[in-house]
């Protein structure tokens, strides 16, 4: 197989139709639900998950969690919020530098990243490095949110 059979998507039966979400474990579920919202994505829904079925799927006995679903502005990116009560969440490195295996990063897009770096400090964001401008073409930054979640910002500037 070359180069260009790994790029081209499967023309099987068996394709991804869509990615949904983007599932982020946090301790505190409305801290996190604030952050997001101030970043400019709206809350869906919230629920409590649990049961058999749910044990199951993540494979981990009896669990118990409250998740909030959050939906980008175009409707079509969701970031899900999930804290779980039982069992007790295993601690991660909310420090974790940006090229830890396995670490977790979200990208939006933005107008007015100034603007947005104003509202989200006081729910917690830390730049992680520098805002830079990248080429003649964005702004970029990459910073900390709620459970050190990494969070990266990108506005067009031609």
């Amino acid at each position: 197989m070359d180069d260009t059979d790994q790029r081209r998507p499967h023309s099987g039966r068996g394709t991804i139709l869509r990615m949904d979400n983007v599932a982020i474990v946090v301790d505190d579920l409305a801290a996190a639900v604030a952050f997001f919202v101030e970043l400019g994505l709206e809350l869906e829904g919230e629920a409590t998950v649990e049961g058999s079925a749910v044990d199951r799927l993540v494979a981990l006995e009896g669990v118990r969690s409250d998740i909030a679903m959050m939906r980008t502005p175009d409707g079509h990116g969701r970031v899900e919020l999930t804290t779980y009560r039982t069992p007790p969440t295993r601690d991660g490195d909310p420090r974790a530098p940006a090229n830890t295996l396995g670490a977790h990063r979200i990208m939006f897009a933005v107008e007015d990243m100034d603007d947005i770096l104003d509202r989200l400090r006081p729910h917690g964001a830390e730049l992680l490095g520098d805002l830079v401008q990248y080429e003649d073409s964005y702004r970029l930054c990459y910073l900390r949110g709620p459970a050190g979640i990494l969070v990266a910002l990108a506005e067009q500037t031609r």
